[in-house]
């Protein structure tokens, strides 16, 4: 069963089709116009299975990471018994976004690490870090040497080389480095204080609007490329219901990769900050979000129609 849960003003005209499989499934019986951005409830893979094939500009997204949270619903990724469980789940949603993705589009997917504990406590009075732990699969026993306590389980790097070999291409693997991270109290290491953000693509010709990324040069050139660690502060916000990134997060990757009048999508929407910034700085685009938390969507939902973006007059 799957459940469409829309702004009343905007949902994309590319997504028509998929709206009405998904009534009909739903036995909802709507088929949506005239709009800019729909939510849609269900599992990633199964939801993009239905969407019209290359109809999609560019996908930003932040899948759950493992064994992080536990977000209360059947079925969600992250709580998977071996890391190598997860990387295979999260492979399998992305194969499904490669056939909605326009061969010129792009892809990125902000990851964190984790590590194989075997404490399952929280460690210092951080309420985030309170909130986050629970009993997860890495606090149990597991097989070595990958599942060996303290082991970093790199499943940022795991992840893009599985999506190397099923053809995506990584462009970069851009580390976000938190200028106000969670407390990490540890005396054994460094604190951890970085997350990936990988581009993907898939050929050797896509869109990318350098110029609206460009950083100031002091070279023969009066502009260059960004770097490829991005300085970015933690969102001031921890919701109940799911962790929520920064907006400066998605800058990049949405003003480079998303055109004007383009198609964004997020398989793992939470909140609705990619679409809501899309929404609010790339001009006529239409967005689509999916998540299987009700709770999240309900969130994504407050965003866009407290955001108020006007509603496009071409549909």
């Amino acid at each position: 069963m799957f459940d469409v849960i829309y702004h009343p003003n905007y949902v994309p005209r590319v997504l028509q089709q998929v709206q009405q499989a998904l009534s009909e499934q739903a036995g909802l019986g709507a088929y949506f116009r005239n709009t800019r951005v729909s939510l849609y409830r269900g599992e990633a893979a199964a939801i993009l299975a239905l969407l019209p094939p290359a109809s999609v500009d560019c996908i930003v997204t932040s899948p759950p990471y493992y064994g992080q949270r536990d977000y209360g619903v059947p079925n969600q990724i992250g709580l998977e018994q071996h890391p190598k469980e997860y990387i295979e789940r999260l492979v399998q949603v992305f194969q499904a976004a490669k056939r909605v993705l326009k061969p010129s589009g792009g892809l990125w997917v902000n990851l964190g690490d984790t590590y194989w504990s075997g404490k399952g406590r929280p460690h210092g009075p951080d309420e985030k870090q309170r909130h986050r732990r629970f009993l997860r699969p890495q606090d149990a026993s597991g097989p070595r040497p990958l599942c060996t306590p303290k082991q970093l389980l790199l499943i940022p790097h795991r992840f893009a080389i599985a999506m190397q070999d099923e053809g995506w291409i990584v462009r970069n693997d851009n580390v976000w480095y938190k200028v106000n991270p969670t407390p990490d109290p540890v005396d054994d290491r460094c604190a951890a204080a970085h997350e990936y953000m990988f581009h993907f693509v898939l050929g050797r010709k896509y869109y990318f609007n350098a110029g609206a990324v460009a950083v100031p040069s002091q070279g023969e050139r009066p502009t260059k490329a960004p770097p490829s660690v991005w300085m970015i502060r933690s969102a001031p916000t921890f919701k109940k219901h799911m962790a929520v990134f920064p907006e400066e997060l998605v800058r990049i990757p949405i003003q480079a990769t998303l055109p004007p009048g383009g198609t964004i999508l997020d398989p793992f929407c939470g909140s609705g900050t990619a679409l809501s910034y899309a929404l609010a700085h790339i001009e006529r685009c239409q967005a689509v979000g999916v998540d299987i938390s009700p709770a999240a969507l309900e969130e994504a939902q407050v965003l866009l129609e407290r955001q108020g973006v006007p509603e496009t007059s071409d549909l």
